[in-house]
Parts: structure tokens; sequence; C-alpha cells
């Protein structure tokens, strides 16, 4: 009754398949290696933003090279400082706004300068400028109406009429071309 062949008993369970490699072993394959790199990375500096390496265009301490606007300065330091705003945020709030804000904030904490200097960092990073000659709060803190005159003649440097505001200043570079007014919805006829 018993056969010749021997047989183990309980039969044998069949192996089970092999299985993956634990998850912390699992390596996606390499992409493929290519010689492009992108521009912001081939150079380690954002496209967007220019190197920092330009001078000012005058010394901090030449404000009398342009007296009408020492005075200004000296007398009303938020007029000055409500054109160079709305000219560094591209007209994005108006001179007057930025002239009140600032005259506000000097009026009742006397720290004007702690928002002005947030304005000249702006325009550091906008046209590359230096920092110099020091940090940009200390420059305000120390002296403000002579940063003030100073971001006020880089920007004239630059080509700017300070006096006509950031719209005035497009205008004049399109060469007076206007855009016709847009229709809002069929009420503009």
């Amino acid at each position: 009754m018993y056969s010749s062949h021997s047989q183990d008993y309980p039969p044998k369970q069949p192996s089970p398949p092999p299985s993956a490699p634990p998850q912390s072993y699992y390596q996606p394959p390499a992409p493929p290696q290519s010689n492009y790199q992108p521009p912001e990375y081939a150079t380690g500096i954002p496209v967007a933003h220019k190197p920092i390496n330009e001078k000012w265009s005058s010394s901090l301490c030449a404000c009398c090279s342009d007296v009408p606007n020492c005075c200004l300065t000296c007398w009303c330091p938020c007029i000055t400082f409500g054109q160079i705003a709305e000219i560094i945020d591209k007209g994005n709030t108006s001179c007057g706004v930025q002239g009140a804000l600032y005259a506000i904030i000097s009026t009742f904490t006397c720290c004007g300068c702690l928002y002005s200097c947030v304005f000249r960092s702006k325009m550091r990073s906008q046209y590359g400028l230096r920092e110099t000659p020091c940090n940009d709060c200390l420059v305000h803190w120390c002296c403000e109406p002579c940063a003030l005159c100073q971001e006020y003649r880089e920007l004239k440097h630059r080509g700017f009429d300070i006096s006509i505001g950031w719209q005035g200043n497009m205008e004049r570079q399109n060469h007076g071309v206007q855009m016709p007014p847009m229709a809002l919805g069929g009420m503009y006829r």
C-alpha cells in the first residue's frame, strides 16, 4: 500500500515568486545625459535679476549738484520720496499715496526712513546698483535727505523725468502714442 517513492508529508508548497526589492533599494532609471543646461543654471545668476556691480551715477553727498531737489527734499521729503517710489514701483501706486504714507509714518513714528529704505533696496535690485557706502537701512537712517536726493538723481540719470511720474514717462518713451480706450462690455461706444 505504500509506494516505493518516499513522499514528505505534508506536501511541500510551491515556493513564492521572487519579490521586488524593498522600496529603499529601488532606484529609478537615470535620465538620459545631455549637455544642455538652462541659462539660469549655467551662470548661477537668475535671468530675471541683474548682477550687482554698477556704480551709482553720483555720490551720496553730492546733494548740491541738484539744488532745487536738495531744497525740496530738505523741506518736504515726502514729495521727493513719493516721486521716487512711483517710478520704482512702476506706477502701481501714485506719488501722492506713497508720499502720504511716508508723511504719516514719519509724523507718528519718526521712522519714515525704514519705509524709504525698502524702495532703495528695490531700486538697487532693478538697476544692479551696489549697496554703498553701507547697508540701505543705515544710509536712510543716518542721512535720509542725502539718500533721497541720490535716488532722485539716479533716476534722472537713467532718463526719467521725475516730475511727470511713471505714466508720463511711459507715454514719452512711446513718443506720445497712446493706446485707444478699450470697450468695457459694450458700454463704451
